[in-house]
């Protein structure tokens, strides 16, 4: 069994400052690319993309389709699902890595789209940790006071920025949107514990993508090897930060990158696979929004139930990475 690198000081936030995650909801495209369709394009069959990836198929925008709108759509769904109304909120967070334009960003235009006239607006962009990188800057400013509503949108089209070429790469991405409402929490509300962010910019050439042709390239064994490391450690520090053991975490929810990265997780931290969510087979990777799609997703099967603590983890470029525990309260829709 692994062990926590540092055990630093625990700090809660007082609990009537303590935020937490009101409801979470999904847009996800019609389109579907499957592995049967793409595997005679990169020269390989359904099963080797099976066996490496895990998904069976990914979800496809259409060409014409804006993030914007996808965004914007999910956010509404879970301003509904919350019982907020779009012009309380204080901040519009998107964590993206494929906004429509190099500029404006699409937080701003999600905003607007909603009505939400006295919100702030930015993106956050930490590639696929950028949900969470989002999540712990909503969090604070709630537990700050600087905030009472955030919206905070994961929201990628990441097939648009696929080499289609590349065997080790393109199988993997997908487009998807998902989002969150937070707001104050604690007791039968639940609460947001504790959030641990990392990042290792010596890895920049593991996964990048150039401004020439806006192409990923990965090198996949490099990239394996760090997700898995890190989110393990990550996981017993966020942990053990909310002064639990991982016998004590009903459910973990990790950043969909391949089912090989998740069930190594679990093997390594001994965890049985019920316990964790994979949901990448019909979705595939849709980088920032994963964390909320997993989140949606253990939610229709029953897992995700009130009072539930919740360990959500992920990893991506830059190296960045990070891991949070999440008590779910009751009422999500």
């Amino acid at each position: 069994m692994l062990e926590p690198t540092l055990a630093p000081p625990i700090v809660h936030a007082p609990a009537a400052l303590r935020a937490t995650i009101m409801s979470v909801t999904t847009e996800l495209p019609e389109g579907r690319l499957t592995s049967a369709d793409l595997a005679p394009t990169l020269g390989v069959s359904e099963d080797w993309i099976l066996s490496r990836t895990g998904i069976r198929e990914r979800r496809q925008a259409a060409p014409d389709e804006r993030l914007s709108d996808y965004a914007a759509r999910a956010g509404a769904t879970a301003l509904t699902a919350a019982g907020v109304d779009a012009a309380d909120l204080d901040l519009v967070l998107v964590a993206t890595l494929s906004q429509d334009e190099v500029t404006p960003n699409t937080a701003p235009l999600v905003a607007h789209a909603l009505g939400a006239e006295r919100a702030g607006a930015f993106d956050v962009g930490a590639a696929c940790t950028a949900f969470l990188s989002g999540l712990a800057v909503g969090a604070a400013q709630i537990e700050s006071g600087r905030s009472e509503l955030v919206l905070l949108v994961g929201a990628d089209f990441v097939t648009r920025i696929v080499d289609y070429t590349d065997k080790r790469s393109a199988p993997l991405f997908a487009d998807a949107a998902g989002a969150v409402v937070l707001g104050p929490g604690g007791g039968e509300l639940g609460a947001i514990g504790p959030l641990v962010l990392g990042a290792d910019g010596s890895k920049r050439d593991a996964i990048y993508a150039p401004l020439e042709d806006r192409k990923i390239r990965m090198d996949g064994t490099e990239v394996f090897k760090h997700a898995v490391a890190r989110m393990s450690e990550v996981t017993l520090d966020a942990v053990a930060r909310a002064g639990l053991t991982l016998e004590e975490i009903d459910l973990f929810v990790y950043h969909q990158a391949n089912a090989r990265i998740t069930r190594a997780l679990g093997e390594r931290l001994g965890l049985a696979s019920e316990r964790v969510v994979d949901c990448i087979e019909m979705l595939g990777n849709a980088s920032a929004a994963t964390l909320p799609v997993a989140l949606a997703s253990a939610q229709r099967d029953g897992r995700l139930r009130p009072g539930a603590r919740v360990l959500i983890s992920a990893f991506g470029a830059g190296f960045t990475w990070g891991g949070g525990v999440v008590e779910w309260g009751s009422g999500r829709g």
